[in-house]
C-alpha cells in the first residue's frame, strides 16, 4: 500500500515540460475562441463575405454564422487536444503562433481600421 502512495504522487508531479505542453494547448484552445468571436463580429458587421474560407462561408449560408462557427471552431478544438494526448506539442505551438499572427491578428487590424 505504501509503494502505491508514492508511485501515485510521482504520477501526479507536474513536470516543467508539462505545464509548457499544458499551457500551449490552453493558448491553442483560447486563439480557438478568440477567432471564433472575433470572426463572428466581422460577419455580423460586414457579412458572410468577410469570411475568406470559402467552405466555412458556405456552411455559415446554409446553417448561420453561430452554427457554423461553432462547429468549426469545436472540431478545431477537438484535433488540438487530439494534438496534445498523441504528444505532438511543437505542432500545436506552431499552429498556435499561427492563429494569432494569420487568423486573430488580421481581424484585429481590420477592426482597428474601422
Amino acid at each position: 500500500m505504501f509503494y502505491m502512495h508514492l508511485a501515485l504522487r510521482r504520477r501526479l508531479q507536474w513536470s516543467p515540460v508539462m505545464l509548457a505542453s499544458r499551457a500551449v494547448l490552453l493558448l491553442f484552445l483560447l486563439t480557438q475562441a478568440g477567432d471564433g468571436l472575433l470572426t463572428y463580429t466581422a460577419v455580423r458587421s460586414y457579412g458572410i463575405a468577410a469570411e475568406g474560407n470559402m467552405v466555412l462561408a458556405t456552411w455559415m449560408a446554409l446553417v448561420g454564422p453561430f452554427p457554423a462557427l461553432f462547429a468549426a471552431k469545436l472540431l478545431a478544438a477537438g484535433g488540438g487536444v487530439l494534438l496534445y494526448a498523441r504528444g505532438i506539442h511543437r505542432t500545436l505551438a506552431i499552429l498556435t503562433l499561427f492563429y494569432v499572427f494569420g487568423a486573430i491578428g488580421p481581424w484585429i487590424v481590420v477592426f482597428q481600421s474601422r
